[in-house]
């Protein structure tokens, strides 16, 4: 017989059927009569309930039937006679696939904390808020492609190990064969990596953008979605050391329409989200829910978890200039009591804290910030006609502030290579992205989406380590 998953056997298509169910044992209770088997198979948040009659279950048949146990169940699909589920399975054989001795199995019927569930992060899966996160992250990871697929872009796989750093930023993980125990040297005591695997130094890359512009200046309209690498050695709850991008690049595009892009995929995966994992939403809101009842009322959230999400695919997103956004911080009251803690002046980098007071006390909905001082931007953005600042933009959102970075991108060689210089990037070292501007170069632009950051805004979770299967961070790489 071929298996059902509980997700369909739930609609009650099967009803009167004899089904086969395999899953693994949430909770199992019952009395001297009959036995209520909790199975989960990670297709549903919800559970099926299989009824064992002890008359033709035995104790000793049942008593490997433990929480965590996978099982695998025949039965009749029958509506259920208890409350809380429309189904249930009255049981004519179970099997114990695979057991989980009740004494050592980590995951019982209480209340886990966040922090102990990364410690076994191999069965984190198994409780409900991880199901529901990361069935959450696979229909966003699904919807992306969707999305760029509907609008004919070509999905491009960058290098994962490069030899260039796209942001300047110098933070990379080094990718090397040499022995570190006695690597070979110049002349001058420097590391020779011309005798490396690649006869170069190359690193885990951070993005994937400067590869995904050779591609766009050929199709026009491509997309990455990969792995990224920051050797950033911070431990917040916003940042990872390994963690997903999502990078269109559009030839032929300005700023705005950069930007109207940005907002309708933004929107367009977090429909899809809305539309496919309803049940798991609503589970992680009343979650978020209970968690604000042990906070001070100036510290809840103003709206559901489903309210919010529903607002920014309906709302049009706000845009402001840096300026603008820079006078708005200055004339607010948070700012004249001093309750910023970074400073505010046109010129410094917005902080978490500046974004955040912009989208959820200003504008009360997701911000566009565009035109940021050129001095405070990579060497890519194009420089505005003012030569103070550049065709940048930050798309914020509530709760988590910037969401997506992006640009026009500098298509003039000569300004090009003057920032270049500005940030000391050898016109050598890329050679092959300044060709791009030397043959048929034309205006283009792009952004990046930090997909973590993505998950946790629809999620709700509050640290992005718990939107992601195993978080890399500093100190740790377990699993």
């Amino acid at each position: 017989m071929q298996r059902t998953k509980v997700k369909d056997l739930l609609t009650g298509a099967e009803a009167g059927k004899e089904v086969l169910l395999k899953g693994w044992v949430r909770t199992k209770r019952g009395n001297k009569f009959v036995s209520f088997i909790a199975v989960n198979d990670g297709s549903t948040i919800h559970n099926l309930q299989v009824v064992a009659d002890t008359e033709k279950f035995s104790e000793e048949v049942l008593k490997d039937v433990t929480t965590g146990a996978a099982i695998a169940v025949t039965g009749e699909l029958v509506a259920s006679q208890g409350k809380g589920q429309a189904y249930e399975i009255q049981a004519s054989a179970i099997e114990v696939l695979g057991k989980a001795d009740p004494e050592t199995y980590p995951l019982q019927k209480k209340a886990h904390s966040l922090e102990f569930l990364r410690e076994i992060a191999h069965l984190r899966f198994r409780t409900n808020t991880f199901g529901a996160v990361f069935r959450v992250r696979n229909s966003l990871a699904f919807a992306v492609h969707r999305f760029f697929n509907e609008k004919g872009f070509v999905y491009m796989h960058t290098p994962i190990v490069t030899a260039s750093d796209a942001e300047g930023a110098g933070e990379m993980f080094r990718v090397t064969t040499l022995d570190l125990d006695n690597p070979p040297r110049t002349e001058e005591g420097k590391i020779n990596f011309e005798e490396d695997f690649f006869g170069k130094a190359t690193n885990l890359t951070v993005s994937g953008q400067l590869e995904g512009e050779l591609a766009a200046m050929a199709f026009s309209d491509i997309y990455t979605f990969g792995p990224t690498f920051r050797a950033e050695n911070s431990n917040t709850t916003r940042h990872l050391a390994e963690f997903w991008m999502i990078e269109p690049e559009m030839a032929f595009y300005n700023l705005k329409m950069n930007a109207d892009l940005a907002e309708e995929f933004i929107k367009y995966i977090i429909r899809y989200a809305l539309q496919n994992n309803r049940e798991d939403i609503e589970f992680l809101g009343q979650r978020l829910v209970e968690e604000d009842k042990s906070k001070p009322q100036n510290e809840r959230q103003e709206m559901t978890l489903l309210e919010k999400l529903e607002f920014v695919v309906n709302s049009s997103f706000e845009r402001v200039t840096y300026t603008e956004a820079i006078d708005i911080l200055l004339n607010s009251n948070h700012y004249k009591k001093k309750k910023f803690q970074y400073e505010v002046s046109w010129g410094v980098d917005l902080q978490s804290e500046h974004e955040r007071y912009l989208v959820e006390k200003h504008f009360k909905k997701p911000v566009i910030v565009t035109d940021y001082p050129k001095d405070i931007k990579a060497f890519y953005m194009r420089v505005n006609d003012d030569g103070k600042t550049v065709a940048a933009m930050d798309i914020l959102a509530p709760g988590i502030g910037e969401i997506v970075g992006g640009s026009q991108r500098e298509e003039r060689l000569d300004v090009l290579v003057e920032r270049m210089k500005g940030v000391g990037i050898h016109e050598e070292d890329l050679w092959w992205y300044l060709d791009t501007r030397r043959f048929g170069g034309c205006p283009h632009a792009g952004f990046g989406l930090g997909f973590e950051r993505m998950v946790q805004f629809v999620t709700g979770m509050g640290n992005i380590r718990d939107v992601i299967p195993f978080p890399r961070t500093p100190q740790n790489a377990e699993f």
